[in-house]
């Protein structure tokens, strides 16, 4: 064998016998989401928004969890969008602290309207409004107004406005998404009923929410009920807040009068949860029957603390994916990070694989 030819078989034999580099071999292994099931549909939630839109710096991020949406509505047949709430951290603050947040009220609502102005007149979506959403950390307490209809009124996404069916009125007596319901029918032939709920219901928009699960056009539909303050990360009802409102609902009250009373309401999201850095205390979720005897799956799902906590990144992207199966009973749940998948350098922390990130529900 010539010289040349024994330093060409060695240089290969180096190459093939060269270690493999353990991060290369997690980036190797990285998929972007896909469906488990090619007939499934998917229903993405997000958790409470207020932190990305406070800080000029964070609202880019909100941006990329909202064009991954747009951009895969097609290879994850998202059908539905939720959010849990807060969408801003303050709701009228016109001279914030920098260092707290450096934009106005108005700017933050701005903000969140633009942002979900990504999936107008493509994709349905729904919001909560949370405490943060109200005049509460303001000078008046009472009653709790808001800008949320101005920024978010009925026909600001056509698509929205096809499903709606029921609303009531809010504070200032005007009918207002605050409370709304919302029907559609899956691929599958299954009737679905959304109904979404004000911060701490007050007790009108508890029996408003009673008559409306219980019509009878609406009795073999699943109902998925969102709301803002439900469950604690010990997975626990909550029972009340530190906030000064008298006509005030929180999770045992909602649970006690309303879902577990009802037929048909059998999944329940929450948001309004966290504690910097601690992924655990912005998660929640149980199992309990209702009055017919099946299950409700109730879940809280936030972010807003991690990636720095309070005055971080916003959450770092986080959403959860449900896919829901073509067998109409099947919900697979995963956790992904749209804005840990845009780069090489950290596409291995994208997915969150824990048991409570990651794991299945079965509807009635």
């Amino acid at each position: 064998m010539k010289p040349y030819h024994k330093f060409l078989v060695l240089a290969l034999a180096c190459l093939f016998l060269k270690p493999i580099d353990s991060k290369a071999q997690e980036q190797v292994k990285f998929k972007q989401p896909s469906l488990e099931n090619q007939q499934s549909w998917t229903m993405i939630l997000l958790p409470d928004i207020q932190n990305y839109v406070k800080f000029k710096r964070n609202q880019p991020i909100l941006d990329v969890m909202m064009n991954w949406i747009v951009e895969n509505e097609e290879k994850m047949n998202i059908k539905m969008v939720m959010c849990t709430g807060d969408l801003v951290e303050h709701d009228d603050i016109i001279n914030p602290d920098p260092k707290k947040m450096d934009q106005t009220g108005k700017q933050q609502w701005e903000a969140s309207a633009k942002a979900f102005g990504k999936l107008d007149g493509k994709i349905p979506y729904i919001t909560a409004t949370g405490n943060h959403d109200y005049n509460i950390f303001s000078y008046t307490h009472k009653p709790k107004t808001t800008h949320f209809p101005q920024y978010f009124p009925a026909d600001k996404n056509s698509k929205n406005q096809r499903l709606l069916r029921e609303v009531t009125a809010n504070v200032y007596g005007n009918p207002s998404l605050e409370n709304a319901s919302y029907e559609w029918k899956s691929p599958h032939g299954k009737d679905f009923l959304f109904l979404s709920l004000e911060f701490a219901p007050r007790d009108t928009i508890l029996r408003w929410a009673n008559q409306v699960v219980n019509q009878e056009k609406y009795a073999n539909h699943s109902v998925l009920l969102l709301t803002h303050a439900y469950l604690n990360f010990k997975n626990e009802h909550i029972e009340t807040a530190k906030y000064d409102l008298q006509d005030a609902n929180y999770g045992t009250a909602v649970f006690n009068r309303l879902v577990k009373p009802s037929k048909n309401i059998e999944m329940v999201f929450s948001g309004h949860i966290g504690s910097p850095n601690d992924v655990k205390k912005h998660l929640g979720f149980r199992i309990d029957k209702n009055a017919a005897g099946k299950n409700v799956s109730q879940m809280t799902f936030n972010a807003q603390a991690l990636g720095g906590g309070t005055y971080g990144s916003g959450g770092d992207g986080w959403i959860r994916i449900l896919e829901f199966l073509p067998d109409g009973k099947t919900v697979k749940v995963r956790t992904f990070s749209p804005f840990f998948a845009l780069s090489s350098n950290t596409q291995n922390m994208a997915w969150r694989t824990e048991d409570y990130d990651e794991f299945t529900i079965k509807l009635n």
